[in-house]
């Protein structure tokens, strides 16, 4: 008898000791930084725009579907927009050597992607895709942001870049 009422005990103990050590404990929160995106490399204009920056320029909106099935409406600037900010050559100065340029799109975890200029000019592929910082009117939540490309028209969604920070305009050709 007593041997069973020592192992009730020290069951009980343990079940208590289990329950404080695993116990389910939120995650501390993580601050964001600010919104912060650079525009360099073979620009005419090398800029550093801010939130300020981004929410005083033309902005757009974009639904496209989530990976559960509902549309998300996310709101920005469209990377046309910035790059003619920063000097790119689009329009008619999109011609002969400047077809070389790409951008390359850089996020805070290392995250790359492409885009050839050609792409986003209007003129030509006329490509809509979005420096974003609002999913469903509010600002972008942690892992998204502050700041995400959003590519509408691409049927995979590998190109939207959460975390941007970087966009380096490149050109090949001299």
């Amino acid at each position: 008898m007593f041997h069973k009422q020592l192992f009730i005990r020290i069951a009980a103990v343990a079940g208590v000791w289990a329950s404080l050590m695993f116990a389910q404990t939120p995650a501390p929160a993580v601050a964001q930084a600010p919104a912060k995106l650079v525009v360099s490399g073979d620009v005419a204009k090398p800029i550093t725009l801010g939130a300020e920056d981004l929410a005083a320029m033309p902005r757009e909106k974009v639904s496209i579907p989530d990976q559960d099935g509902t549309q998300v409406e996310y709101e920005g600037v469209t990377l046309r927009e910035i790059l003619q900010r920063a000097g790119t050559p689009l329009g008619n100065q999109l011609r002969g050597k400047a077809l070389t340029t790409y951008v390359l799109a850089k996020a805070h975890d290392g995250y790359q992607v492409v885009f050839a200029l050609g792409e986003i000019d209007a003129s030509f592929g006329n490509g809509k895709i979005l420096v974003v910082d609002k999913r469903d009117g509010k600002a972008l939540f942690g892992y998204q942001g502050p700041l995400r490309l959003v590519c509408p028209d691409d049927k995979a969604g590998a190109r939207s870049v959460r975390m941007l920070e970087t966009l380096e305009v490149v050109q090949l050709q001299k």
